[in-house]
């Protein structure tokens, strides 16, 4: 079996691999602080679905949008604003929060997290 250390690198690093994956898939290119982002939202839900196992899927869904949307928008704000590194930017979708976060990602950030936490909870990923 793998120690408490080794499965949090193993998440984190899944996850940020996988985020920056949909990202190529989605837009077609991504930048590599989208690994340390995805990884981060990835990682926290991981810790969150695992503490509380018995959440129901909407429960999961609402916890995602709130998680990945809050980290979302703290990169955004550090990346895009702060560091002016210009990785992405929502203004023109509609409801939008200094272009950084918008509700129609929110919205998918929900389903993104639930898919995550079933794949990253798979007894074959973290088994020896």
């Amino acid at each position: 079996m793998y120690t408490k250390v080794e499965k949090d690198f193993i998440v984190f690093n899944f996850s940020g691999i996988c985020y920056v994956f949909i990202e190529m898939m989605w837009r077609g290119r991504s930048h590599y602080t989208m690994f340390f982002t995805g990884g981060l939202c990835f990682f926290i839900l991981y810790k969150i679905y695992n503490k509380y196992k018995k959440l129901k899927f909407f429960q999961k869904y609402l916890i995602g949008v709130t998680v990945i949307t809050f980290i979302e928008f703290l990169s955004g704000c550090i990346v895009n604003l702060l560091l002016d590194m210009k990785v992405w930017n929502y203004s023109n979708l509609p409801f939008n929060v200094l272009g950084q976060v918008c509700l129609i990602y929110s919205f998918l950030w929900g389903f993104l997290g639930v898919f995550i936490e079933y794949i990253v909870n798979q007894k074959k990923l973290l088994s020896k």
